[in-house]
């Protein structure tokens, strides 16, 4: 797979499961390369209508040459869904896809910092245009907090000699490079999963945190459930055990009727009813998908309908 390309996980499945309406509104929350959203606009017919967002400014470029009067794309992180939603006098939509985590362009694309195969510049930032670079963090954070968000993100058992070994080399020389974070760490962890690069965890941390993966996940499900129409679809591929958790919390208590005090006198019929109700089963990529996209092995899809 070369940079710059980027093949969509579960295609079909997932556009599917949105059971797409050809006057419809539809949101793609994360455009990436425009994979979901073309096959969306292949099944609208020619008053439905496309909002894509993307916070990657190289995915908004490339997505400029999508040019359909059916389709909007604009340059924002999805935790601002409503605000772009507003601001395009957009109401109530008939379905709204996420697609979580990183592209294979961000990964593929030595410059952007996110990847160990390359020695770039540590930068692991989704919008290059703002905020602060994974190496600006490792040059400020005391080691708490660089052990913090290495076990917390990474789920990584060495976090401790790793913020340690960081904080240490940082006073001889900055660690401005992926090479030489990769080093570190690689002489930090002890023993590692057969396969599994000592440095994946601790890389894949820096990027959740430099980029309030996790935080953008839990501002956005709430708005996208709040503007579905009735019979609107929410359809959310996660590849990440900690962005799974959070949709699949969210999904579940959207789906049941809110809890009560226990010896409140209140009859079950009488609850108001869930906003969401759950369809199917988790969908994971097929042994087929696996084989032709290695990076669809962890993906799981979640599908909810507004009630």
């Amino acid at each position: 797979m070369s940079a710059g390309s980027h093949v969509s996980v579960l295609l079909e499945e997932a556009v599917e499961a949105l059971a797409i309406k050809p006057d419809g509104t539809y949101v793609d929350a994360t455009f990436g390369r425009g994979g979901h959203s073309r096959e969306i606009l292949a099944r609208l017919g020619p008053d439905g209508r496309l909002i894509a967002l993307d916070r990657d400014p190289a995915a908004v470029a490339a997505g400029q040459a999508m040019a359909d009067p059916r389709f909007t794309l604009v340059h924002a992180a999805f935790g601002r869904f409503d605000e772009v939603l507003d601001g395009l006098d957009v109401g109530p939509v008939d379905g709204v896809l996420l697609d979580i985590g990183v592209s294979s362009p961000q990964l593929d694309t030595p410059e952007r910092g996110m990847s160990f195969r390359f020695d770039a510049p540590l930068d692991m930032r989704m919008d290059t245009s703002e905020g602060e670079t994974a190496a600006e963090f490792l040059a400020r954070a005391e080691q708490r907090e660089i052990e913090k968000v290495i076990r917390d993100y990474g789920e990584e058992r060495f976090a401790h000699a790793i913020a340690k070994a960081v904080v240490a080399a940082r006073g001889q020389f900055g660690i401005t490079s992926t090479g030489q974070l990769a080093a570190l760490v690689e002489k930090a962890v002890r023993t590692r999963e057969p396969g599994q690069h000592p440095a994946t965890r601790s890389f894949q941390a820096l990027r959740i945190y430099v980029n309030r993966e996790l935080e953008e996940l839990s501002l956005v499900l709430p708005q996208c459930a709040a503007r579905l129409a009735p019979g609107g679809r929410m359809v959310v591929i996660s590849f990440h055990s900690l962005e799974d958790r959070i949709v699949k919390r969210f999904l579940r208590d959207e789906s049941q009727p809110p809890k009560l005090p226990s010896r409140l006198p209140v009859r079950a019929a009488e609850l108001p009813e869930p906003r969401l109700r759950l369809l199917g089963k988790p969908v994971h990529a097929s042994d087929a998908e696996i084989d032709a996209n290695p990076r669809a092995r962890s993906a799981v899809m979640r599908v909810a309908e507004r009630r």
